[in-house]
């Protein structure tokens, strides 16, 4: 069989067999304008684009994103199909259910963002806030500043209550600050993996509901490895991230808003400032609206959902009562050994500490970014420094999920020791 010609070649081939016609014979220059148009692209091809993808392996004991298991690598390895195609809406439908599971919540109105945490923390402003409206923030780390900044961006009346890393906040200066500003949308983080705090929540659902506001919960960091209760601790909006604990690749988020929320978010005067976060059209896409028909809204990152649809999975399989046990073991496993190396544990109240994420305050005299350099490039292994208002007071450790093993915290506590005992100390 005569091999098929492409591009260039094939062109100019046609267009030199049409030179050969009687009825083209005025068509000469053909031949010449074609090949004067393909050699337009004055850009060459990108060196690097001509050679393989190389990734390295690496242990991710970071804050995150942590080791993907091989089970949910090949899920999101499966063949690609439509994400309008009947068999997608089936696994988006196991998604919700899962996270129903996770988040310990009935609620209906339960999806999964397109998108990482950020996308579901701006999906809950954007959609439950209107300009000039009061919000009040807890910020105790980065992820409160982070939630203000979007508030204020959209137009909102933003209060904010303002501890130091690792700081926590009372029920009674929550109540306080609410009586005082008279917010629609109180926002604090579960798992603040900045500092490495698990901040309590019993309580502050109520407290919410008696001052007629709604309590939206940032739990990207301590999913699956500290205990939370959605329904049950009156938490009105929930969201968290797929590459902490779930150990799915990072991408997409799961939120889901109680009927207080949809009430407050269907209602508006104004449209929502985002078309893609807006839920009018994301609970149709989800079939959360009632609706018997789901209209085009985005393409959805189907591998994505295919793997966090197997994270999900695997969480239920093990159960949350299981995750949450092992999290809170092997992390204080990593406590003791940290201890033994002389370390000082940045949280100092073990209760508060975030099982997922644990910061430990620099030791003195040591460049903190020197250590992690030197773990990474001898031990081909991830740890970090602080984020935000951290930076300069912490390094953390992340052992989530697939990496939450003793096993994994013995070596990242001997790559300390090998960094603590090969960088320079300073004398002071």
């Amino acid at each position: 069989m005569q091999r098929a010609l492409f591009g260039r070649s094939a062109l100019l081939a046609q267009a030199a067999a049409a030179l050969d016609s009687p009825l083209t014979a005025r068509s000469a220059p053909l031949l010449l304008r074609l090949d004067r148009s393909m050699s337009s692209v004055t850009i060459p091809p990108p060196a690097c684009m001509l050679r393989p993808l190389e990734a390295p392996l690496r242990y991710l004991f970071g804050p995150g994103p942590s080791n993907v298991p091989p089970r949910i690598l090949a899920a999101g390895g499966r063949p690609i199909i439509g994400h309008l195609h009947p068999e997608m809406y089936t696994i988006m439908n196991d998604i919700k259910k899962g996270i129903h599971y996770a988040f310990q919540t009935e609620n209906n109105m339960t999806i999964a963002m397109s998108g990482s945490g950020h996308a579901a923390m701006e999906c809950a402003v954007f959609n439950t806030v209107e300009p000039g409206e009061s919000v009040l923030v807890a910020i105790n780390g980065i992820w409160g500043e982070r939630v203000a900044e979007i508030a204020e961006r959209m137009g909102a009346n933003v209060h904010t209550m303002v501890k130091t890393p690792g700081g926590y906040f009372s029920n009674e200066e929550i109540e306080q600050a609410m009586a005082k500003h008279k917010p629609v949308l109180f926002f604090l983080t579960h798992g603040e993996s900045s500092a490495g705090l698990c901040h309590p929540v019993d309580g502050i659902g109520d407290i919410c509901r008696k001052h007629n506001c709604l309590f939206l919960v940032d739990t990207v960091a301590s999913l699956g490895a500290a205990p939370i209760f959605m329904d049950k601790q009156n938490i009105d909006i929930l969201y968290t991230g797929s590459q902490k604990a779930l150990n799915a690749p990072p991408g997409t988020a799961p939120i889901s808003f109680n009927d207080r929320a949809c009430q407050k978010m269907f209602n508006r005067k104004t449209k929502p400032v985002s078309y893609l976060f807006d839920m009018t059209h994301l609970s149709n896409y989800w079939g959360c609206d009632g609706k018997p028909a789901r209209a085009y809204h985005h393409t959805g990152p189907v591998s994505g959902f295919f793997a966090l649809r197997e994270s999900l999975a695997i969480l239920a399989e093990k159960g949350l009562e299981e995750s949450w046990r092992k999290h809170k073991e092997v992390a204080a496993y990593l406590y003791r050994g940290l201890e033994d190396l002389g370390l000082k544990l940045f949280i100092p109240d073990r209760d508060l500490r975030l099982p997922s994420v644990t910061t430990i305050a620099i030791p003195e005299g040591y460049d903190w970014r020197e250590l992690l350099a030197y773990i990474m490039k001898h031990h081909q292994m991830e740890m970090t420094g602080g984020l935000g208002p951290s930076i300069g007071m912490v390094m953390r450790i992340g052992l989530m999920g697939y990496n939450c093993e003793t096993a994994n915290a013995d070596m990242a506590l001997h790559a300390l020791a090998d960094a603590l005992k090969n960088c320079k100390k300073s004398k002071a």
